[in-house]
């Protein structure tokens, strides 16, 4: 089982709902496609604000392998390119959640190759 967590922004939350971000983690489309045909658990759903190293941390002790940086995130955040890396240094990272695999204003980073998904037909296949 890959477990998941979503990272949003902030500032975002005081509008948003995570609607677009929980649609496609539910029906594994756009940055959740690549998880078809294995089994998923949303363990996290948190912002950026406050103790970010504090959550990361309950994160990794929670057992999630994957961190999805939310399309927001990405669009908005002022240090997304460093956020990604630091955030990579303990997790897989996917730097989108819905929309555009490419971002409109800065180009979709993501840090792979820790978690290897259950259900590959090639066991060397990563995420």
């Amino acid at each position: 089982m890959i477990k998941i967590a979503i990272l949003v922004r902030e500032e975002t939350t005081h509008k948003c709902t995570g609607r677009g971000c929980l649609k496609s983690f539910n029906g594994k489309t756009e940055s959740f496609a690549r998880y078809q045909g294995t089994e998923t658990e949303l363990v996290g759903f948190f912002h950026s604000g406050g103790d970010l190293d504090y959550k990361l941390k309950t994160m990794k002790e929670a057992g999630v392998n994957v961190i999805h940086v939310s399309t927001c995130m990405r669009a908005k955040y002022d240090d997304y390119e460093g956020l990604v890396q630091r955030i990579g240094k303990d997790f897989d990272v996917i730097g989108y959640t819905h929309g555009s695999a490419e971002g409109k204003t800065r180009p979709t980073i993501s840090v792979t190759g820790k978690t290897v998904l259950e259900t590959t037909l090639h066991k060397n296949d990563k995420l």
